[in-house]
């Protein structure tokens, strides 16, 4: 049933912009699976789908690709900056689990650990010089030079 159920996900976000998991969740339930938020949520996982700016505004699910996702951080990272060994990533709403997940795929070693929520994601480095670091260098990425 999981097989089809994500084969269902990966036809409706491409024949529409879904912008929700309760949106995602009533078009299932149109095409027979009864499913609850706790499986939309894994099932968004497992998929490894992601948020972008929809042309109609605001932001839609996606499954991410070698050229978007490669374009994750300037998609959703608007700020980054940095206190002592912490570093702050300001995304767009929704978008900082993406983003975080993406960063993490990075395995860099001064990266100590991550914790992303809504629009934030907090990094801690192993110290203040690896923070400024990884600063300069995700906003080089992100912007194409140091701001």
């Amino acid at each position: 049933m999981t097989n089809k159920r994500h084969e269902c996900i990966l036809s409706l976000i491409l024949q529409q912009d879904i912008t929700t998991q309760e949106q995602l969740k009533d078009l299932l339930a149109a095409q027979g699976f009864s499913v609850t938020q706790a499986t939309i949520s894994r099932d968004i996982r497992q998929l490894q789908l992601r948020k972008e700016p929809a042309p109609s505004g605001g932001h839609r699910y996606c499954r991410p690709t070698a050229g978007n996702a490669q374009r994750i951080f300037t998609d959703m990272v608007k700020k980054v900056d940095y206190a002592v060994n912490t570093v702050v990533l300001l995304c767009h709403a929704g978008t900082a689990q993406a983003a975080c997940a993406k960063l993490d795929a990075l395995e860099l070693p001064e990266i100590v650990g991550t914790i992303a929520g809504d629009d934030t994601i907090f990094v801690l480095t192993r110290s203040e010089q690896h923070a400024r670091k990884l600063v300069a260098d995700l906003q080089s990425h992100i912007w194409g030079s140091s701001c």
